[in-house]
């Protein structure tokens, strides 16, 4: 048989339904932040290689793999019963439930168009946002958790995933969904203190998970030669180690400077730096990112800019580059701490 040839580009999914999910009055999850995702793409210079498709809804057997059935039913009901709030931070509308699904199914859906070779990598323009949803619950504007879906997705199918986390906020829900599972190597670079409180150095996962968790916590201000240390001194040799057969980024845009939740120090052209050293550890063909957090526009368009070029190797510097040295302390004690945690 004659193996399929593969487009060079990105395919970005996205759907008019996102813009229906109402996380609220005057939320910062907003549908804006899809339109300034979308503004980004002719900002890119790689415009002419992205193709967009329409997204399928995942199945429950899909979501069952990483949700309790008794979640998905009870989110099912309290959305189509007209929605509310489920914690002070989360909130649903009657078209939630819609949105969660195509959400969770794009990356399903992004994962079988990659292999029939109709791009070399997927852009997952969604909302609701996933990471911070655990097995039994939302949390964190997350709904269901978009990335846990599409990582244990191939996981059934034999693969090894790496999912590296790069909002400003700790991804609890991937976490702990993995937290025992050697197919998986989360990797999360998150503000610390900052909600929801979890990701730290020693939480490095456990039973034959063990060292499959790598949390870089680092604090407000952090700029991109920090995040360049930590890559090269603790991520990459793990990484190196795990060869994964698969990368997916968790791509949240919170850790821009400008982000009014948050207080860490990235420029736009620092998420494309780091999608292009994610994407190079597979070959094109194995490669997704899925929108998560990000609540400034600009900065959410100029990110995204950055981060469609990156995805094919391209530098597009948009802004200017974030300042300041590496705190070698911070990234020495994250070391430290991991190594501790592993020898216990």
């Amino acid at each position: 048989m004659r193996p399929k040839l593969l487009a060079v580009g990105i395919l970005v999914g996205t759907h008019p339904k996102f813009a229906e999910h109402d996380a609220g009055t005057d939320h910062p999850e907003s549908a804006a932040r899809l339109d300034a995702v979308l503004a980004g793409i002719p900002e890119s210079g790689v415009a002419d290689a992205v193709t967009f498709f329409t997204p399928e809804p995942a199945t429950m057997l899909d979501l069952q793999r990483v949700h309790e059935p008794h979640y998905i039913d009870a989110l099912r009901r309290f959305c189509l019963m007209g929605g509310g709030q489920l914690d002070p931070d989360t909130a649903v509308s009657v078209a939630s439930w819609d949105a969660a699904l195509l959400a969770a199914g794009s990356g399903v859906d992004a994962i079988r168009r990659l292999r029939n070779g109709e791009a070399s990598s997927a852009f997952l323009a969604v909302r609701p946002p996933g990471h911070h949803a655990v097995a039994d619950r939302a949390m964190g504007f997350c709904l269901i958790n978009n990335v846990a879906v599409a990582a244990a997705s191939l996981v059934n199918e034999g693969e090894r995933v790496l999912i590296f986390d790069f909002d400003a906020h700790h991804g609890n829900g991937t976490q702990d969904i993995f937290y025992n599972n050697p197919a998986v190597l989360y990797v999360s670079v998150h503000q610390y203190p900052l909600y929801p409180g979890t990701g730290r150095a020693d939480e490095v996962g456990s039973g034959e998970g063990r060292g499959y968790t790598v949390n870089i916590p680092i604090p407000a201000g952090t700029t991109s030669a920090t995040y360049r240390s930590a890559i090269d001194e603790i991520i990459s040799p793990v990484v190196e180690s795990f060869a994964p057969t698969w990368v997916i980024a968790s791509a949240g845009f919170d850790a821009h400077r400008m982000d009014p939740l948050t207080e860490l120090g990235l420029s736009a052209p620092d998420f494309g730096e780091m999608t292009a050293w994610l994407f190079s550890h597979v070959a094109p063909g194995r490669r997704l990112a899925f929108l998560e957090g990000g609540y400034d526009l600009d900065a959410l368009r100029a990110s995204t800019a950055s981060t469609l070029a990156g995805m094919l190797g391209e530098r597009l510097v948009n802004e200017e580059p974030s300042r300041g040295e590496a705190l070698v302390p911070v990234v020495r004690a994250i070391r430290e701490a991991r190594a501790r945690s592993l020898e216990l």
